[in-house]
């Protein structure tokens, strides 16, 4: 894990970099609550592979704006190398920002990751690389250290370089699990996919009956005994106010007033029957979608038996 302070040596290294076709970065930021927050780190991996933390390299940026600058120009903004960080937003804020070029972020691989294959209570780097990868005994305590003082301890240096390893893994496997999200339409096993989709739709079915059931009887059950919140469930209540008025009084209104109330209408099947030959006389703009409705056989036999 070489701790880089040298102006020269960064500014080879990033040199280098910019033949990479992919880096795994992260940030350690001083004084991030302040109105002026200042980069102290800038950690990059190349290698993906290496666990050890020997590919892991810290730059000591902080308040070296010519530095920084040069990171910038040459690694954020090369479209040609892709930048993979974790909670992109944050860090890329003090890099180039919405010029930087080529991002990927782990955070929002992870959420587009259906729930049944990640069942995670927070999209966290540490919960990720101790859920996905099987890290253990992370420690994410220097997160809130103080990143402004010099010499960082050895404390800091140690959990700056482990998040750029926590993070290659973490990506890593976001990308398998890709693969079993976005599998090729063409060349899926409809047989067994379709055996697995019945099944599914009747576990559903049961707990869904059951989940409705028992929410139904703790709401009434907290009202009747007045209980506004256990341990599980919290009661709240709320009143949904609806206005309407006849349509014609509407118009006569906006026509009387000269009140400029013109937007489209969606016409249901019921007006469309009702305005009859009238609706040729009216310019019309119609769009049309199609959609795709998947219906399983039993639910088809269940109709036809009813």
């Amino acid at each position: 894990m070489p701790y880089l302070t040298s102006v020269s040596e960064i500014h080879a290294l990033i040199a280098e970099y910019t033949q990479a076709k992919t880096l795994w970065i992260d940030t350690e930021i001083a004084d991030y609550k302040s109105r002026k927050p200042r980069l102290s780190l800038i950690q990059i991996l190349d290698d993906p592979h290496d666990m050890s933390g020997n590919c892991v390299y810290l730059l000591d940026v902080l308040d070296q704006p010519d530095i920084i600058a040069a990171f910038i120009e040459q690694i954020m903004l090369n479209s040609a190398i892709e930048k993979v960080f974790h909670n992109a937003s944050f860090d890329i804020k003090l890099l180039g920002n919405k010029q930087a070029k080529n991002i990927t972020c782990t955070l929002e691989m992870a959420k587009k990751v259906p729930y049944y294959l990640l069942p995670l209570p927070n999209y966290q780097l540490k919960t990720l690389a101790v859920e996905l990868c099987g890290f253990n005994n992370i420690d994410k305590q220097e997160q809130t250290s103080d990143w402004g003082r010099r010499p960082l301890t050895d404390e800091q240096i140690e959990y700056a370089y482990l998040d750029c390893i926590y993070l290659a893994q973490v990506h890593w496997h976001l990308l398998e699990l890709q693969t079993q999200i976005t599998p090729n339409p063409a060349t899926e096993d409809l047989i067994s996919l379709g055996a697995r989709y019945a099944q599914l739709e009747q576990q559903k079915k049961l707990l869904n009956s059951e989940f409705e059931h028992l929410q139904e009887r703790v709401k009434q059950a907290m009202q009747v005994q007045k209980v506004p919140e256990t341990a599980y469930c919290k009661l709240t209540s709320y009143e949904r106010r609806t206005i309407k008025v006849a349509f014609a009084e509407l118009a006569r209104i906006v026509q009387n007033q000269g009140i400029d109330l013109d937007f489209p209408i969606t016409l249901t099947e019921k007006l469309q029957k009702d305005l009859g030959a009238n609706l040729e006389q009216i310019p019309v703009d119609i769009d049309k979608t199609i959609t795709w409705r998947l219906t399983s056989k039993a639910q088809e036999n269940e109709v036809d038996e009813g």
